[in-house]
């Protein structure tokens, strides 16, 4: 039996001419601005590996062992960037203000998010975790700590980042590897999503970053990049295998997975989640509702969508 099997709920649907084609399972959860639990879809304690979603979290845990970035290199810091000339440059300035270089960085050699066709060589600076690794090897120099072993699991920085996220009330279930190479870690749903309410609403370092510079933590064409454009106070960062997080001003927060890790149903979900947690994105935001839409094609036009389910409201 899987511990899957009674924790996923419907959570989109696809429609074509008018008839449903597909279903999505997931699990999510809203919280008001004290923390507590207003809306959920699923087991909202599923512990799930957040992926991307954790950059925020491990960003901070580096300002507290003294990384001290301008906003826009500690955005990038959290960043599952595009690999745009900006986001490039902006981690080669992380790495020459601590006399780093590219050859230092030990994440997976991959192409841009932006051009996956190129007919260039996949590097380490292009792949969209970089300005995770560069800030990575920045706190290794400023603590004195060695640089070519960060990725090990029991590195003094990788144990003083899981003793930090652990401190700001997500328990730590697993360590794996990211796609990446880094340690990624195993956490409960509701305390991902209370980890980023805090963030939000208590200006930290990261959040202040990534909410002025909501282009160096995804680009141009993605949907993170957008929510944080469109609603004033919103942290929003995705993660792999269909991973979302958000954290308001106020507190409010929410996060969810899709079972099945499409990411295509992570974007149409997104708004409804939103919406659980009190948030009218159809007012606040209506253009970047709109551009998240997600159809259904049938001889090149749209013929239904990938709709959200409404999320189940939860008494406080």
């Amino acid at each position: 039996m899987s511990r899957f099997d009674s924790s996923f709920e419907p959570i989109a649907v696809a429609t074509r001419s008018g008839f449903d084609e597909s279903l999505h399972h997931g699990v999510g959860v809203g919280l008001g601005s004290d923390g507590t639990i207003i809306a959920r879809v699923g087991d909202p304690q599923l512990v799930v590996y957040p992926r991307s979603c954790l950059k925020p979290l491990q960003a901070q845990a580096m300002v507290s062992l003294g990384l001290d970035l301008p906003g826009e290199l500690l955005a990038v810091a959290c960043a599952s960037h595009d690999g745009m000339p900006t986001h490039v440059d902006a981690v080669r300035s992380i790495l020459s203000e601590y006399g780093l270089a590219d050859v230092d960085l030990q994440n997976t050699p991959d192409r841009p998010l932006s051009d996956r066709e190129s007919v260039s060589a996949p590097t380490s600076i292009s792949q969209n975790c970089s300005g995770k690794h560069a800030a990575m090897l920045a706190t290794c120099v400023i603590n004195g700590w060695p640089t070519d072993s960060y990725l090990d699991r029991d590195h003094p920085l990788q144990a003083a980042i899981t003793s930090w996220i652990e401190g700001a009330g997500c328990t730590v279930h697993h360590v794996g590897v990211d796609g990446c190479g880094a340690p990624t870690f195993a956490l409960a749903l509701d305390e991902l999503a209370r980890s980023f309410g805090m963030l939000a609403s208590t200006n930290a370092p990261v959040a202040d970053a990534m909410r002025a510079h909501p282009v160096l933590v995804g680009g141009v064409g993605r949907d993170v990049t957008w929510w944080m454009q469109a609603i004033p106070g919103c942290m929003a960062k995705e993660g792999a295998a269909a991973v979302m997080a958000v954290g308001l001003d106020d507190g409010r927060a929410m996060a969810f997975k899709i079972a099945d890790g499409t990411d295509r149903a992570r974007q149409a979900v997104t708004p409804e989640a939103l919406r659980s947690i009190g948030l009218d994105v159809d007012v606040l935001a209506p253009a970047t509702v709109a551009r998240v839409a997600v159809p259904m094609l049938g001889h090149g036009r749209e013929v239904g969508r990938l709709e959200p389910l409404e999320w189940t409201p939860c008494s406080s």
